[in-house]
């Protein structure tokens, strides 16, 4: 399967959700595209991937198709997580960040400090970093959300990966590879989105100035 496809699908998701909030409960294609800043044929293209969703002549129904996307994105499927690192990011993602709307419990924090280890925050226990691999041994979990600090994300990811953990949602900016293990890793990199915008932004700094130069011709 693509992985602009997979990356589309979240896009969906949200358009779907904001639509039914809105009381909509059809949409065509090209509505959808036109919402998304895609093309009509893409959208099909992206959905006849996993089977027939639409009617000729009718389109989508909204809460059909957005039951069917989240199927397909694992979130009935109860996934269970951990945070590893309840500093700023860790504390903001469990504070901000509801993981059950997206099909996934929160279940455990980790960290060094003691002054932090045996509390909880926002209803989930946090333990100490050398219970990790005992509470991996007797929990089944299937995604750890790294927000340790740079300097420990290689270590904590090769304990995770030992410990069988199935996927890292990593938070550390440090690219993370696993090229021997099974664990999937999805890296975030807020700068990727920063620089993205910020080269976007100097494309039309630089267009609006070559065309006023070319007007003074």
């Amino acid at each position: 399967m693509s992985n602009n496809v997979i990356r589309r699908l979240p896009r969906y998701l949200r358009k779907l959700d904001e639509l039914s909030e809105s009381g909509v409960d059809k949409i065509s294609s090209r509505q959808l595209g036109e919402l998304l800043g895609l093309t009509s044929s893409q959208v099909r293209q992206d959905f006849n991937c996993f089977g027939e969703f639409g009617q000729q002549g009718y389109g989508y129904n909204v809460a059909a198709l957005r039951a069917q996307i989240a199927g397909i994105m694992g979130m009935e499927r109860g996934f269970t997580a951990i945070l590893v690192g309840v500093g700023n990011i860790g504390r903001a993602l469990m504070e901000n960040f509801c993981f059950a709307d997206w099909g996934v419990k929160l279940a455990a924090a980790f960290d060094i400090k003691p002054a932090l280890i045996g509390t909880e925050f926002n209803g989930v226990h946090i333990y100490g970093m050398d219970e990790l691999e005992s509470y991996l041994a007797e929990h089944d979990t299937d995604i750890a959300v790294l927000t340790v600090p740079k300097t420990a994300a290689i270590p904590v990811t090769e304990r995770l990966t030992k410990s069988g953990i199935d996927a890292i949602w990593n938070f550390t900016n440090v690219e993370l590879t696993e090229p021997n293990s099974s664990t999937i890793v999805e890296n975030v990199h807020f700068s990727d989105s920063l620089l993205s915008l910020s080269y976007y932004v100097a494309e039309r700094r630089d267009e609006s100035a070559a065309k006023a130069a070319r007007e003074e011709k």
